[in-house]
């Protein structure tokens, strides 16, 4: 190899190095934070309305109007207070060079629980600068381990609850990757023993809870060997200790075949699994139940929480001057989780009911995305009009 050759790869490797030294850090912290908030325990529960960008501050504010609506007793009593946390557009992110600039940060760490719409993530050649994800970001800083989406289509057998990892995986360190030469560029996919243990756990306890009878693992344990298969080996040790619950095991790509098996797909019930194949499958699986524009997503952590929804950002339909035909069911169903998380499963069975209603039952407005159908707004009043009438 030729000195220069050689120079990059010394410096490549003191980079990888200083990456280990934060990894094992972070391992360590994990491994000590023990205990779960307790919502009914706290005096006021505090909710972070960050709306992101694009079309993000559109269907969040909308959001924050049905929570509103169903929490009216306990705004004005002050059991719950909603604080609106601004900072996390894209130029805001850029001009700071950080994925969550430090003040907004501290807004974010001041609630227990965060309502955050999407947000615009940098990529190669758009002309913002590399800062890394904000969903990322915040994950990782609030330590949401666990990203939780669930699929529900009755008529096709369809019942499905994903948990996964969120922290680790090939996201860890996705905006350190070393590009050691013009010829070769090197990522990095983490796991911890710890954070293997705690998603796993996560899921076996949510399918026992909810007498769901399968975990299935999904990993590409055959050719990722070191971290997927810590991943596959900890959950199957884990399993071990719910005998009452089936755990079985599939490679990520035949997953993505058998979900749209007829048949198979009706045996799956609870997934667990790493970072980037949770994200591929869950946007997957939600076509069945309408597109990413119905699902919600619970991010979840032993301290904080974080819902959202599970698309983008749109700024075509800002550029467009199409956001206030922006579709909020994605938004509306992750504050379902939301309330669920916190203790008011009466509000969020009443909005659960009242979307099955107004998306799939009566469906007397529709959301096209264009002046074809209904606004944000109007749909938002169209389900608040329906837990009326479910309520009477």
């Amino acid at each position: 190899m030729t000195d220069i050759e050689n120079k990059a790869i010394d410096e490549a490797v003191e980079k990888f190095r200083s990456l280990m030294e934060t990894q094992l850090e972070r391992a360590k912290r994990i491994k000590e934070d023990k205990e779960f908030t307790d919502y009914q325990a706290l005096d006021k529960i505090i909710i972070g309305i960050c709306g992101g960008d694009g079309i993000g501050p559109i269907i969040t504010k909308e959001s924050m109007r049905v929570m509103d609506f169903l929490l009216k007793g306990e705004v004005e009593s002050g059991k719950v207070e909603f604080k609106v946390i601004d900072g996390l557009t894209i130029e805001n992110r850029a001009a700071h060079l950080k994925a969550i600039p430090d003040d907004v940060l501290e807004e974010l760490k001041a609630c227990h629980v965060i309502l955050k719409g999407p947000t615009t993530t940098p990529r190669q050649g758009d002309g913002w600068p590399n800062v890394e994800s904000a969903n990322v970001a915040m994950r990782k800083q609030l330590d949401l381990f666990a990203n939780m989406r669930p699929v529900k289509v009755p008529e096709e057998g369809i019942d499905w609850t994903f948990f996964r990892e969120n922290t680790e995986g090939g996201y860890a360190v996705g905006s350190n990757g070393v590009n050691i030469t013009d010829d070769l560029a090197v990522d990095f996919t983490v796991a911890s023993q710890e954070g293997c243990d705690r998603i796993a756990r996560l899921a076996y306890e949510y399918a026992k809870k909810n007498n769901k009878g399968k975990v299935s693992i999904i990993t590409k344990a055959n050719i990722i060997k070191t971290t997927d298969g810590k991943f596959l080996n900890t959950a199957k040790k884990i399993g071990e200790e719910y005998p009452e619950i089936v755990t079985d095991d599939w490679y990520v790509d035949i997953t993505t075949a058998k979900l749209i098996d007829p048949q198979r797909r009706r045996d799956f019930k609870v997934f667990v699994l790493p970072n980037l194949y949770g994200d591929i499958i869950t946007d997957e699986a939600a076509e069945f139940q309408g597109g990413v524009g119905t699902a919600g997503s619970a991010n979840i952590g032993k301290k904080y929480a974080m819902f959202e929804a599970i698309h983008g950002s749109a700024p075509r339909m800002i550029s467009e001057g199409r956001g206030q035909y922006a579709d909020p069911c994605s938004m509306l169903r992750a504050t379902v989780m939301l309330l669920s998380h916190i203790g008011y499963q009466k509000q969020a069975d009443a909005l659960e009911k009242a979307l099955d209603i107004c998306m799939f039952e009566e469906k007397k407005l529709t959301i096209t995305g264009r002046d074809t159908g209904c606004t944000c707004s109007e749909f938002g009043d169209y389900v608040m009009e329906t837990i009326t009438k479910i309520a009477e």
